[in-house]
């Protein structure tokens, strides 16, 4: 895995814009170097992590799959760097550093976590490797010139068209996008931190808070293995459920173990300050069902992913992995 990891930090660095990136040493340079800040240098990447393991299911294509999963921890990102905010958590910390607004202003990083938006789709589309990256290519002058990509022009990607992006199988674009937008949106990422605002300092019933974190946390874990199994074609319909369900599983098993892990880990281990839960009065798996319950439920959650993968060979040991990490990681 740290393998992997390595290369997603260099396919992420070569897709932002900045130094050795897109559109090196041009304006805005302050907001470039502030997005690369908040990408760069950590993380743990499980995201990306299960776009490649799903994508292995389906011999997808190794560019796909680099756009799928810099998009993903793209978007992911920006949602740290709008969570950490003083209107929201107002936490100083992550992944062991100043957050965005304490290093470059509070304008800075809402403007920071807006381009990452938007550049996670451009990257989806526009894999590296293709006739265009991120929808330019950069000349010999240094300055981007405008190369629109035909198959992804206004009006020429319908749904369910199938863009041929690969010598492989034909990838549905239109799909992906449309996966990752809503797991991203209200109806999924942003809904889920929309309910968890209003749930501060109320008791929620246990299905109230798993809806709140399969939204919050657990449809961008879940898309990911979607998205990987998508750049592989249309998957057939056995396969395309089996991961499904472990994506739903896994999901929801992270935030129970975030949730562990902020009563019984230190601020110096997770890279962010510790009890912020707790001390917000927000409602998690802890705060409802007590610690050694909540870490029964992680246990179980871990089973049910491994045994939602109990019809699929060795090519799906990577999932495997990915669900013992979630589970197990300290951090």
């Amino acid at each position: 895995m740290q393998a992997r990891a390595a290369h997603v930090e260099a396919a992420l660095a070569a897709r932002l814009p900045g130094p050795s990136g897109l559109a090196a040493g041009l304006a805005p340079d302050r907001l470039h170097e502030a997005m690369r800040y908040a990408v760069l240098g950590g993380g743990k990447r499980v995201r990306p992590l299960l776009v490649y393991a799903a994508g292995e299911l389906v011999g997808a294509d190794a560019a796909v799959l680099d756009g799928a999963a810099c998009a993903v921890e793209l978007i992911h990102v920006y949602s740290l760097v709008h969570d950490d905010m003083p209107a929201m958590d107002n936490d100083d910390m992550r992944r062991g550093r100043p957050t965005v607004h304490v290093q470059y202003g509070e304008a800075m990083a809402m403007l920071v976590g807006d381009a990452l938006q938007t550049l996670a789709f451009e990257v989806l589309v526009a894999p590296a490797g293709s006739a265009a990256q991120a929808g330019t290519v950069a000349p010999a002058s240094g300055q981007p010139a405008e190369r629109p990509l035909a198959a992804t022009a206004p009006g020429s990607v319908k749904t369910g068209d199938f863009l041929p992006a690969t010598d492989s199988a034909p990838v549905p674009v239109a799909a992906m996008v449309t996966a990752l937008a809503r797991a991203a949106g209200s109806w999924g990422m942003a809904g889920g931190q929309a309910l968890d605002i209003e749930g501060v300092g109320v008791r929620l019933s246990r299905p109230q808070l798993e809806a709140m974190h399969r939204a919050k946390t657990g449809a961008m874990l879940s898309v990911s293995v979607t998205l990987g199994l998508l750049a592989g074609g249309e998957p057939p319909a056995a396969l395309a459920a089996a991961v499904k369900r472990y994506g739903e599983i896994i999901g929801l098993a992270f935030q129970v173990v975030d949730d562990i892990l902020d009563v019984t880990a230190d601020s110096a281990t997770l890279g962010k300050t510790a009890g912020k839960d707790q001390a917000h009065d927000k409602p998690t798996y802890v705060s409802l069902l007590g610690l050694e319950a909540a870490r029964a439920l992680a246990a179980d959650l871990h089973r049910q992913a491994h045994g939602s993968l109990a019809g699929l060979g060795p090519e799906a040991d990577r999932l495997r992995m990915l669900a013992d990490f979630i589970v197990e990681r300290l951090h």
